[in-house]
């Protein structure tokens, strides 16, 4: 006969469980420890993204003396793949495999993308630097691939991954399953700028070497580990596979309504109107209010503060039953106060108010992502019987991302472009200073963002809009 466990035991393992972010997320059927395993792919995405856009930006700008417009198009590349997601998720959703696997070869394809990416980068950067070499061209073409590559993989790899989730969480855990991945995802992110700061200090071409190859090797480590026995074999699958309809067919009966069309445009809008600040607050700080670089640095930290808190307070009001457009609107409400007070903060000279501003627009772009990644987990797991998760998730990320991009490339042309003409005293002898290219850049996200607004209201009111519902309660476990 087995002992009975000592209730004292009981109690322990129980405050435990109270005390660990995100514990209520768990069941039977999907225990915590493997949930933060398979998040685990959101880790690499991480080091993709800090990695492309951060340190590489700066080490081929400063360090190797590439061109800047160079720079650019090649940040811009992996964008080129973007609209492909939702390609990716619907053939995903029916991928026809021998042992009856959906996501996982698409994360692993995704994965072996990204290392190949990574293995010819560092080389290929070498030669992008030595403009007397007479292989430079070479250069170009090789991290031109390579970068292509790392975004192809990076978006492959995210849809699919996303898409698992779904198909392994119940229905009324997934809003704290999306927040999870999205907390890992930015925790990733800030680990990786530190370590990869850390690692470069004394910067040399043998260091760069080692830390690519280093990011190709945790890329399939991470992934390897976050898939392992996460999707089940299923041999009726396997035996009798879903014939897979035209993606055009199947987009036009997802998108049956206008619902989910609304939906997308309310993620481009949104999403422009949060990133196009992303290159500039820091040189705002500095420009304009006169901040050191220590405190400008410290910006981002008070962006991610507010994303963390947003990402944990949006997971526990969608699993209490909280409306997703009506989070997508509080979202909106809160980036349109926050860029007013980025705004009014050059009038007043007010560090203060830029610095609430900042972190309310982290509070806002968190609830934002939050409430249009689940409404369109919803859609797709309600509205069509969870046929098109993939697809839904896919065509989510697409324009996400694809606006992401543009609108930060945009923001920064247009501020150095509005700059340019108050300095030559375009817009009169009172709009010279550098803070009219960033307040025009402001104002225009503003629009944005009232543009999301008039669509997303209509979604918020209607009623029987879907809702989720979970018997947590909020305490210690809501915490990061």
């Amino acid at each position: 006969m087995s002992q009975p466990i000592d209730p004292r035991l009981l109690a322990w393992r129980q405050l435990v469980r109270q005390l660990l972010p995100f514990a209520d997320v768990a069941t039977p059927d999907l225990p915590l420890s493997r949930l933060l395993r398979l998040s685990l792919f959101q880790v690499s995405i991480a080091i993709a993204m800090v990695l492309l856009t951060g340190t590489l930006n700066r080490v081929m700008v400063v360090e190797l003396g590439v061109p800047t417009w160079l720079v650019a198009t090649m940040l811009a590349l992996p964008l080129i793949f973007a609209p492909f997601r939702a390609l990716i998720g619907h053939r995903s959703d029916y991928h026809h495999s021998a042992f009856g696997l959906r996501r996982v070869p698409y994360i692993w394809f995704g994965s072996m993308l990204q290392f190949g990416g990574f293995a010819i980068m560092p080389f290929a950067l070498l030669l992008l630097g030595d403009a007397s070499n007479s292989l430079n061209i070479l250069g170009k073409i090789g991290a031109g691939l390579a970068f292509l590559m790392v975004g192809a993989g990076l978006h492959t790899t995210q849809t699919a991954g996303l898409a698992l989730a779904m198909d392994l969480a119940p229905h009324d855990k997934r809003p704290r399953v999306v927040a999870l991945l999205y907390v890992t995802l930015l925790i990733g992110m800030v680990l990786s700028a530190l370590l990869f700061g850390q690692l470069l200090t004394n910067f040399s071409q043998q260091l760069l070497i080692q830390l690519i190859q280093g990011a190709a090797v945790a890329t399939i480590a991470l992934n390897l580990v976050a898939l392992w026995k996460q999707e089940a074999i299923d041999s009726v699958r396997a035996a009798n596979p879903t014939k897979r309809p035209p993606f055009l067919d199947t987009w036009r009966e997802f998108a049956t309504g206008g619902q989910a069309s609304r939906l997308l445009i309310v993620v481009g809008l949104g999403t422009a109107g949060f990133t196009m600040q992303d290159i500039l607050l820091e040189p705002y700080g500095g420009q304009v209010l006169g901040m050191s670089v220590s405190q400008t640095t410290a910006l981002t930290a008070l962006w991610a503060t507010g994303t963390l808190a947003a990402f944990v307070l949006s997971g526990y009001w969608l699993g209490q039953g909280g409306n997703t457009y009506r989070l997508t609107l509080i979202g909106v409400l809160c980036g349109l106060l926050a860029f007013a007070a980025v705004i009014f903060a050059a009038s007043s000279g007010s560090v203060t108010l830029f610095r609430a501003g900042t972190a309310l627009i982290g509070f806002g772009g968190g609830f934002f992502a939050v409430g249009t990644l689940t409404a369109a987990m919803d859609m797709a797991g309600g509205e069509h019987g969870g046929l098109h998760s993939g697809l839904a998730l896919g065509a989510w990320g697409a324009v996400q991302a694809t606006a992401n991009g543009l609108a930060m490339a945009l923001g920064g042309s247009l501020r150095d472009a509005i700059s340019s003409m108050a300095t030559s005293g375009a817009f009169g002898p009172t709009l010279t200073g550098p803070e009219v290219g960033y307040i025009v850049v402001y104002g225009l996200e503003i629009l944005l963002l009232v543009g999301a607004l008039v669509i997303v209201v209509p979604m918020a009111l209607k009623s029987g809009a879907t809702v989720m519902r979970d018997s947590s309660k909020i305490g210690l476990d809501q915490m990061p």
